[in-house]
């Protein structure tokens, strides 16, 4: 009797080890879910609503984005913001960057340094996305200094604190709203010295309606800036890797 008592203990123990790390198993199974549900929906603060930041605005608020548009007369940009629908805001341009998780800059090149003073603070360990041009004859010195060291460093410089990814600025706005989603899908290059930011921006890109190609720091934005020989160049993933690969700039 005595050892089939030990017996018995034996094998509820057994048992129970058994159940322990099955348990365990289904905690770790439902623990992603509970994760992806707090998971925040992404807010996108736009500064400039010209053809490139209305055009990638109205992209993300059909892929279920919050967005908002912001300009020096924010009123101006309401009948934009009704077009869109979906709860669409506008607001100032400090606004906007508080709202975002991700601030993009689609505004002429040479107003980067003054928003960098405007904003200060506010841009501290914020991802930027800028997808603007600098062009030396309409944006002087400012150009002439993003061209000289290279438009992703420049930009990282002029606004300081930022986590500072460059994309979208090599593809025309015209392209990206014909082409978003078809077949074969356009590559966005895109370049940035944080990784969380750069993922942040792929995830973007990707829900946009394009393919996220990292060409890696901010200084190899410098491969698809103007002059080089991918700005302008709507390429397929493979066509833009062949590109990159042949260590074309």
């Amino acid at each position: 009797m005595f050892l089939r008592g030990i017996s018995d203990k034996f094998h509820r123990l057994g048992r129970l080890a058994f159940a322990v790390p099955l348990l365990a198993a289904f905690a770790i199974i439902a623990a992603p879910t509970a994760l992806a549900a707090a998971t925040p929906v992404h807010k996108i603060g736009i500064i400039g609503a010209g053809q490139m930041g209305s055009t990638l605005g109205k992209l993300w608020v059909n892929a279920g984005y919050q967005v908002m548009f912001a300009s020096r007369h924010p009123d101006e940009l309401k009948p934009l913001a009704a077009s869109l629908g979906h709860d669409t805001q506008v607001g100032t341009v400090q606004q906007a960057t508080q709202f975002g998780d991700v601030v993009v800059m689609a505004v002429p090149y040479g107003a980067l340094p003054g928003l960098g003073k405007t904003l200060g603070g506010a841009l501290k360990n914020k991802i930027v996305l800028d997808v603007g041009n600098p062009y030396p004859g309409r944006d002087g010195q400012t150009a002439e200094t993003a061209l000289k060291i290279g438009s992703g460093r420049a930009t990282a410089q002029f606004l300081p604190g930022a986590q500072v990814v460059r994309a979208f600025n090599s593809i025309a706005a015209s392209t990206l709203a014909s082409d978003a989603h078809q077949s074969p899908s356009i590559a966005v290059p895109l370049a940035g010295d944080s990784q969380a930011a750069v993922d942040a921006v792929s995830a973007l890109i990707t829900q946009a309606g394009f393919v996220p190609v990292v060409t890696g720091n901010l200084d190899s934005a410098r491969l698809f800036q103007p002059g080089s020989s991918l700005f302008l160049q709507a390429l397929s993933e493979k066509d833009l890797r062949a590109e990159l690969a042949n260590g074309h700039s």
